[in-house]
């Protein structure tokens, strides 16, 4: 445990999390899995790249915190709190599963959100507009009917990389690695998913993806993206009148330091638990799908 007693346990209507990377050396797995102790909802929204598939297939690290946070969040499921899994690029193993219910857990491509003051949110994970945004200018030109094949054709190129065993080809890392380029791919990925929040005549969208948390307006649709626990270590949060809280875990920790004192030391790395196991094979079970494929 990061924290000794922090602060007291917040009850929120909804908490929207994505881009944990579970798998990857990188992940704050301790920071989340001490977040979810002092949080609550009564619904939570897994926006995606939850887990890293794409690199514990390079190479396995799943050190016990990763089998904490999974436990704890199979937890919650099992004590009335609804999960709604909505895969990304890194755990796109789970888009073949869409509409299945493992351990608790809805699996599903996006879903619409309703905030308890009636307003509807578009909450997917994003990558799929990647394509989207490297080629705007030219679907800007083409217009609406280029938009939708584009989107299609990057959907079924993803679903065959998938099938071939080969990695989604993420143009937003691409991107985000080219430094001059950042600030302009951040916001035309901002544009094209608040684009595509009205043409589903939503009020706003939630997403992930780009690991840039923010709620702002863009042209009246309130564009709100969670943000990683990678670097920021970021949550939204929907608090019972429907307004929405981005909380930064990772500035309330470093604004008490005295409570990191009892943080923890790391430990081996370790296979995933039966919980995992079981999820994935509960997943496969639902599909018809074998263990083995």
């Amino acid at each position: 445990m990061l924290v000794k007693k922090l602060m007291d346990t917040r009850h929120f209507r909804t908490l929207f999390i994505s881009d944990v990377h579970l798998g990857s050396k990188a992940a704050k797995a301790d920071y989340l899995l001490d977040f979810l102790r002092y949080h609550e909802a009564d619904t939570i929204y897994l926006v995606g790249d939850i887990i890293d598939g794409w690199r514990l297939k390079r190479s396995w690290y799943w050190p016990q915190d990763c089998n904490d946070v999974v436990q704890k969040i199979l937890r919650k499921a099992r004590k009335g709190t609804r999960i709604v899994y909505i895969p990304g690029n890194h755990d796109e193993f789970l888009r073949d599963f869409p509409g299945t219910h493992f351990g608790g857990i809805e699996v599903a491509e996006r879903a619409i959100h309703t905030t308890a003051d009636g307003r509807t949110y578009l909450v997917l994970h994003g990558d799929e507009f990647d394509v989207v945004v490297r080629n705007a200018r030219l679907l800007a030109y083409l217009g609406d009917w280029a938009y939708d094949v584009a989107i299609v054709l990057n959907i079924a190129l993803a679903a065959i990389r998938r099938k071939l065993g080969m990695p989604y080809w993420s143009f937003s890392a691409w991107a985000k690695q080219q430094v001059k380029h950042a600030v302009n791919f951040i916001g035309e990925f901002q544009r094209v998913v608040a684009e595509e929040a009205k043409r589903n005549h939503a009020d706003g969208v939630i997403c992930g993806h780009i690991h840039h948390a923010v709620i702002e307006d863009i042209d009246g649709l309130c564009y709100i993206n969670t943000g990683d626990w990678v670097e920021s270590c970021t949550a939204v949060a929907e608090h019972q009148d429907g307004s929405f809280e981005l909380i930064t875990w990772r500035e309330i920790l470093d604004a008490k330091p005295a409570a990191l004192s009892d943080a923890r030391p790391e430990r081996a790395a370790s296979r995933p638990t039966m919980d995992l196991a079981l999820l994935i094979a509960e997943a496969k079970a639902g599909s018809g799908m074998t263990a083995a494929e």
